[in-house]
């Protein structure tokens, strides 16, 4: 017997597609951008539109009949950001890129995405960035170490392959977790890009599930394999660190 969906289930999820046309858009979206993006009339679009702006979860300039992201939704991600403890991060990963001359990023997990919030990657903007778990070694350790209850390489949709390297196949990725468990670390080999070396690890809570994962980033020629050794270990240093940052005393590691 189905369970019947709560009541205003649906508005509620259309309201949220509507606010996820803006992860990889422009900063502003009209009703038929967004139309577009989510596959609702434009009518019915305008209308959520309208209703998010009322919450100031959107907001439009005086005489704009575009979009753009509200208070609410700073004022939101400001707090999740100190709650997540990523104020403490952002010095750490930027003297991990200093130490290490190469580029370093904190990512956390998002649905089928690494989703960057503080490193190098983030421009002067700071707006967080998407990578695909598959083909990125950020991703790649979110999908080793991920809680129990989130979804393994089957519940990718449809990876895209970006080079010839790209693993795509949900057996082969699983087979590649593996090695990525018993390594400890996650390497991306010209996975997501040519000619890009990336190596990661993950910030392990005391249930050993990765709550971020720290990458460094740059090409085979910088990070060589006769030095592959010491970037992992700076890695590791940033990552033990990171754990007394951003964690609660009781959701860290026993001490070893």
């Amino acid at each position: 017997m189905s369970t019947a969906a709560p009541a205003g289930a649906q508005a509620v999820t259309r309201a949220l597609r509507i606010l996820d046309c803006f992860h990889d858009s422009g900063p502003t979206l009209s009703a038929s951008d967004l139309s577009r993006r989510t596959g609702l009339s434009v009518s019915t679009a305008h209308r959520l539109a309208r209703t998010l702006v009322s919450a100031g979860f959107l907001e439009q300039a005086t005489g704009d009949s575009r979009y753009r992201l509200g208070p609410s939704l700073t004022e939101l991600g400001q707090l999740s950001y100190h709650q997540r403890g990523l104020h403490h991060a952002a010095p750490e990963v930027a003297a991990l890129s200093a130490r290490t001359g190469v580029t370093a990023d904190l990512a956390v997990r998002n649905g089928g995405h690494a989703v960057i919030l503080v490193g190098d990657s983030l421009g002067p903007s700071g707006t967080g960035l998407r990578r695909p778990l598959h083909s990125t070694s950020l991703g790649k350790t979110l999908l080793a170490w991920r809680h129990p209850s989130d979804g393994g390489p089957r519940s990718l949709e449809a990876p895209q392959r970006f080079t010839a390297r790209t693993l795509t196949d949900p057996a082969s990725l699983e087979r590649e977790l593996e090695r990525v468990r018993r390594a400890g670390h996650a390497v991306n080999e010209g996975e997501s890009a040519p000619g890009v070396r990336s190596l990661a690890v993950p910030v392990l809570d005391r249930e050993g599930v990765a709550r971020f994962a720290l990458a460094l980033r740059s090409t085979p020629g910088v990070i060589t394999e006769d030095r592959r050794d010491w970037f992992l270990g700076r890695l590791h240093d940033c990552a033990r660190t990171l754990q007394i940052l951003m964690l609660p005393l009781e959701e860290r590691p026993e001490p070893q």
